[in-house]
């Protein structure tokens, strides 16, 4: 037996784009503090920690019930971790590489959370997923310009370039899409901001303990970065807010691909502000990508 699923309504779609432009927004003000002393654990910490303290607040001043049970502790702890080390992963990428293109390697994410809820909950990636995946992979290899074409450097060059922010980028996918299947299956029936307020205590955490490791904070050097680091800690967490009240309730993994257009306000965003360009056919890959992940993600569904 099958059951029509509803197209999302334009409220719905409205909401999941204005997660993508603040999100891209975040990264850009992270890559300003980062230009300016701040490192990637530092910035991990200050957006966690303060978002976690507001939604806390919220929590307590709204009287929201918190009850757990022991399997909420379990994955709510799982969830904490896995968003901590991918904001640290995604930050080291955005320091490597533009902005746009960092996100586009991470905005794989909706394919990982395909693959996780397949291996871990026994559920089969959609036809649609399936033909989407080439596509996406070759806009994103167009992006990135594997092959050193546009830069001239050739592959190796390009890639001994650009590999290790890559590598981040798409570590940073891989958990992040674990976070919201886990999310999605194990957390869902939890209120959105005890959610929150929970895996961004845990994420600040994971930050601080690589503030330890590396021997203490590395504060910004002019006030350029303190406006960095304020604008990344107040767009970031009201996404994230946003993204885990409402994303669970639609069905994350088809919908969370719709969000992949992020890194098209962020290629505007990083041009305007930072100054950030990308070859046209790079331009043309990223297009493809959002486009693919789009069609993905507002397809209807049966």
């Amino acid at each position: 037996m099958t059951t029509s699923t509803r197209a999302l309504s334009v409220g719905a779609f409205s909401t999941l784009m204005l997660i993508a432009l603040m999100m891209g927004a975040n990264h850009v003000a992270a890559r300003v503090a980062f230009n300016h002393g701040v490192d990637v654990a530092t910035a991990v910490v200050f957006r966690s920690a303060v978002t976690a303290l507001v939604v806390t607040a919220l929590v307590v001043l709204q009287a929201v019930p918190v009850a757990f049970t022991g399997r909420h502790r379990k994955f709510l702890l799982l969830i904490g971790l896995l968003v901590g080390v991918q904001s640290l992963f995604l930050y080291s990428a955005v320091a490597r590489l533009p902005v746009a293109l960092a996100l586009l390697a991470f905005n794989t994410y909706p394919l990982w959370t395909a693959l996780w809820a397949a291996l871990i909950y026994r559920k089969p990636p959609e036809r649609a997923v399936l033909l989407a995946m080439p596509v996406i992979l070759l806009g994103l290899a167009l992006a990135l310009d594997v092959l050193g074409a546009a830069s001239g450097l050739g592959a190796a060059g390009q890639w001994s370039r650009i590999g290790v922010g890559v590598g981040f980028a798409l570590m940073a996918a891989a958990t992040f899409g674990a976070a919201l299947v886990f999310t999605q299956h194990e957390a869902a029936d939890i209120d959105g901001r005890v959610r929150t307020a929970s895996t961004l205590g845990l994420a600040s955490m994971v930050g601080l303990a690589s503030v330890a490791v590396q021997g203490g904070f590395h504060l910004p050097d002019a006030s350029a970065g303190w406006w960095g680091l304020a604008a990344l800690t107040c767009l970031y967490g009201t996404a994230f807010t946003i993204m885990f009240t409402v994303l669970p309730r639609l069905g994350v993994v088809g919908n969370s691909a719709i969000m992949n257009v992020e890194p098209v306000f962020a290629l505007i965003l990083a041009w305007l502000i930072l100054g950030q360009a990308i070859a046209p056919v790079q331009v043309a890959g990223a297009l493809l990508v959002v486009g693919a992940v789009m069609v993905l993600g507002l397809r209807r569904r049966v």
